[in-house]
């Protein structure tokens, strides 16, 4: 078999083995809709879209992906596991990137089960369904930085904990970005072309172009070099702490 695809199907059953990933799809669907229905109002906006779904996304991935992150080797490094998975007659590469794509993968679950809301939304009008699609791979391909950023930090620390909230605060970071709060601070001492370099790593602008529709190529590749650094930044802190 295909060592990742081991390495995927291990971690999957490892995910459904736990009460965790039930308490999470189960959180994650509640406030989904709580944050649809009730902040953003859904119905009240008498329009047949599910822009107040995808709006709320960045903030729900800010706490609950790193939850799911934060495991990733932590939990290895801590139980001792990681010094088994090492002699096993598998490549770092595939290892670093099999339990990525199996935590993405159990994130693509969990968001698949909001289809509900889709269908409503096309049983109560005539919805643009192209782009709640490419809403949906928004939102998987920002859930996706998130949990590279997480897969990082997770490998550097053997506490959860500080996993979560050293993944949570990071990832704020880059949410922020390209917020004029943001730009207006650095605006007084950096030049023009810093501060348009800081606003391109945003999370949030680059999520915020697909959400309208717009699949633009760019946003595309921006996500996947940054799934991409940071994994690669994860295999080298995994060489880092083998050599300690």
């Amino acid at each position: 078999m295909n060592p990742k695809l081991s390495i995927i199907t291990r971690e999957l059953q490892g995910y459904f083995s736990t009460p965790i990933a039930y308490v999470f799809i189960v959180i994650f669907l509640i406030l989904s809709g709580v944050f649809a229905f009730y902040l953003g109002g859904l119905y009240e906006r008498n329009q047949a879209d599910l822009s107040p779904f995808f709006n709320f996304h960045p903030w729900l991935y800010l706490f609950l992906v790193p939850a799911v992150s934060m495991r990733m080797w932590s939990e290895e490094r801590r139980s001792g596991n990681i010094e088994l998975l090492m002699t096993l007659p598998v490549k770092q590469s595939d290892l670093v990137l099999g339990k990525f794509l199996s935590a993405w993968l159990f994130i693509a679950i969990a968001l698949f089960l909001t289809f509900p809301m889709w269908i409503s939304i096309n049983y109560l009008g005539n919805p643009d369904n192209g782009l709640i699609i490419a809403s949906y791979i928004g939102s998987l391909l920002l859930a996706g930085a998130f949990l590279a950023i997480g897969s990082c930090i997770s490998v550097a620390s053997k506490n959860q904990v500080i996993a979560f909230i050293l993944t949570a605060v990071i990832c704020f970071i880059f949410l922020l970005a390209g917020l004029p709060m943001v730009l207006d601070f650095f605006a007084s001492w950096l030049p023009q072309i810093l501060l348009d370099a800081i606003a391109s790593t945003s999370f949030l602008t680059h999520y915020s172009s697909i959400n309208k529709g717009v699949l633009d190529l760019g946003d595309v590749v921006y996500f996947a070099m940054v799934i991409g650094i940071w994994l690669y930044a994860t295999s080298i802190v995994l060489d880092m702490k083998k050599a300690d």
